[in-house]
């Protein structure tokens, strides 16, 4: 009785097993494939609200130009501007000065410049442009002296140099810068016809030399 009892026992419960089984296993479907998200060509596009896109683009957009109305570009305001300029303070006694007699400047030697005469000889005249306040000069021909000591007055006074082939150097040197500093004269050259052919001046301090050299081919 008690081995007929379990048997019917195993067996109820082997049955509920295989119910349990079969209730687990899911139903099949068909799995159906279609196209998804189809693009209809014909259907115009959507504008939005926040960003509008043309539908067409224009390549050739129209532009208008005056170009008979003046608009200049102004990088300041015109009330800023000033003419090139404006402020600046010049001192009148800038710029090149001529010194004038009674000057304590020191005046070194100077080039008187070049003349060019082929004749036999020049005449080479002198005098005192300024006061004449005791100026004298010693003359020099190619190193040599051709007179010692000319007193400059309101005439001309001077020498007559013979011109060698080549550079004929005349040197003129300021013995004093009489009482008026300082020495202050005008010189001339005349060509063995007469005729002026250089003119010029200097102002020399006591010591210094003024050379003009004359050219003959």
């Amino acid at each position: 009785m008690f081995r007929k009892s379990t048997y019917i026992s195993y067996l109820l419960f082997l049955l509920s097993f295989i119910g349990m089984a079969q209730t687990d296993i899911p139903a099949q479907k068909e799995l159906k494939i279609d196209v998804a998200n189809k693009i209809d060509d014909t259907k115009k596009p959507e504008q939005g609200t926040s960003l509008k896109i043309p539908s067409v683009v224009n390549n050739n957009p129209e532009v208008k130009m005056d170009m008979s109305a003046r608009n200049p570009v102004k990088m300041e305001d015109d009330r800023n501007l000033v003419q090139a300029g404006y402020g600046m303070k010049i001192d009148p006694k800038a710029g090149p000065r001529r010194p004038k007699e009674g000057s304590k400047e020191h005046f070194p030697d100077m080039y008187l410049g070049d003349v060019k005469s082929n004749g036999t000889f020049v005449g080479i005249v002198c005098r005192d442009h300024e006061y004449v306040d005791g100026d004298r000069v010693k003359i020099y021909v190619n190193e040599k002296v051709a007179d010692p000591n000319i007193l400059l007055t309101g005439s001309f006074k001077g020498v007559n140099v013979d011109l060698e082939e080549g550079f004929n150097r005349i040197d003129f040197e300021a013995l004093n810068v009489g009482s008026s500093p300082p020495n202050t004269a005008q010189i001339d050259v005349y060509d063995d016809q007469g005729k002026l052919i250089y003119s010029n001046k200097w102002l020399l301090s006591t010591g210094s030399k003024a050379s003009l050299i004359i050219t003959k081919d």
